[in-house]
């Protein structure tokens, strides 16, 4: 760690202990944003760039003020301990020589678990996320300025802490920014899902939703990459629906039917619908419908414990790794780390999520309207998560935002429900689901 990424560190992890519960998220966003992953220290065989150092801090706030999760026990708070504890055990089954075991699965989940459970912690209700996601418009925008620059000048400034390239990647006649992120994909997409946001919060303070919503724009368009852009449509299309949410079920049937008449109409699996798509002239669409493919052709490899190697499921692999493919799909990952169990749980997270969202909002959409709104663009901003996580593999720091949405909704299902009886009804509903499945 040079000295400028040391003193940018310590005046964050300061700023972090000492600032008011609300704002407590700030800081560690800041380290997200402002810093690359080519900056931290190394303790024996644990890497901890700066996000996971600002990750323990957090901690140490949350036990030395005694900061309590309100709601603490919900169905997610549930999953997402399942879904430690089973990688934990997965990492067993692995060999930790060929880049995985105990060492590599304790960083998976601290990087998940630590991001979900500060944030149950430190926002509480719409009043407090929508503070937040102000900052996150504001924080957001000199990242588009630089990366805007990047397509200008070819260089990346962030080049200077290190853990990204100088020259900017050139590929297809187009030259994508990255930021400091680790790829220009990564990049693109936290631009993208962060737009849902700050439509939200258009009521409540139209300066910061402007400044948002360009700097989205801005870093999307910059990252000029395919997923991206699909993920900033996706997010815009599921804001829309709140005019059409009494549809919501026909919406969802409607897009079942559709994959189904591809699927029929192509003679290939329906999610080959990437390969198809190719907004920049530069897409890997195919690449990622194919991992999926041969994800489930070697299902008998990892469906309990993952595997250790997945090379031979593609025809090309990863730099860093010879006993791997590169795994452009956040459900596979978890799949790979820890096998099917793993990943489903992954999905049931978002599914609940979902049901929360649309419950949540049908109750407060009569009395609380602009607050209804801000949950149903939070669920928004989480729809473009889930999409692009079929073709991106979170990381970097850039999974600190997908947790995030994630624990957000959590912590205001838990806050809204002590509103209302009906919410309460709705949670152990989810509960009898759960364990009858």
């Amino acid at each position: 760690m040079n000295a400028s990424a040391l003193v940018f560190f310590l005046l964050c992890a300061v700023v972090l202990l000492v600032v008011p519960r609300r704002w407590a998220p700030v800081p560690l966003l800041v380290g997200c944003c402002y810093m690359t992953m080519g900056q931290g220290i190394e303790i024996g065989a644990f890497s901890l760039p700066i996000y996971r150092m600002l990750l323990f801090v957090g901690l140490i706030r949350m036990l030395l003020k005694g900061e309590k999760i309100e709601g603490f026990g919900n169905t997610t708070d549930k999953l997402v301990f399942f879904l430690m504890g089973w990688i934990f055990l997965a990492s067993f089954f692995h060999d930790g020589e060929l880049g995985s075991g105990p060492v590599y699965a304790l960083g998976v989940i601290f990087n998940f678990a630590l991001v979900y459970f500060l944030i149950r912690a430190w926002c509480r209700d719409v009043p407090e996320v929508v503070g937040v996601i102000v900052i996150i418009a504001f924080m957001l925008a000199p990242i588009a300025v630089e990366m805007v620059m990047e397509r200008v000048t070819k260089t990346n400034l962030f080049a200077v802490f290190g853990g990204v390239p100088h020259e900017v990647m050139f590929r297809e006649g187009k030259y994508r920014a990255q930021g400091p992120f680790r790829h220009s994909i990564l990049a693109g997409t936290v631009g993208a899902v962060c737009i849902p946001l700050f439509i939200g919060i258009w009521h409540k303070n139209r300066m910061a939703s402007i400044i948002g919503l360009v700097s989205g724009f801005c870093i999307a368009i910059a990252s000029a990459s395919s997923g991206p852009l699909m993920s900033m449509i996706v997010s815009i299309c599921a804001v829309i629906m709140w005019r059409y949410r009494h549809l919501t079920n026909q919406a969802r049937w409607t897009a079942l039917v559709l994959y189904f008449a591809f699927q029929i109409y192509t003679g290939q699996p329906g999610y080959y619908l990437l390969s198809r798509i190719d907004l920049t002239g530069s897409s890997t669409g195919w690449h990622r419908a194919r991992l999926i493919e041969s994800a489930f052709q070697f299902i008998d490899e990892w469906w309990l414990f993952g595997t250790d190697v997945t090379r031979h499921w593609m025809p090309t692999g990863v730099s860093f790794s010879p006993y791997h493919a590169d795994i452009t799909n956040y459900y596979l990952a978890f799949g790979v780390v820890a096998g099917l169990p793993a990943m489903l749980v992954v999905i049931a997270i978002l599914v609940i999520c979902f049901r929360w969202i649309g419950r949540t909002t049908r109750l407060l959409e009569d009395a609380e309207k602009q607050e209804a709104f801000v949950v149903w663009c939070l669920g928004a901003g989480l729809f473009a998560h889930a999409a692009t996580s079929i073709s991106v593999s979170y990381f970097d720091q850039s999974l600190v935002f997908f947790w995030m949405n994630v624990a957000i909704i959590s912590s205001m299902h838990a806050a809204l429900k002590t509103r209302d009886p009906e919410l309460t009804n709705e949670e152990q509903t989810l509960e009898r689901d759960g364990a009858a499945a």
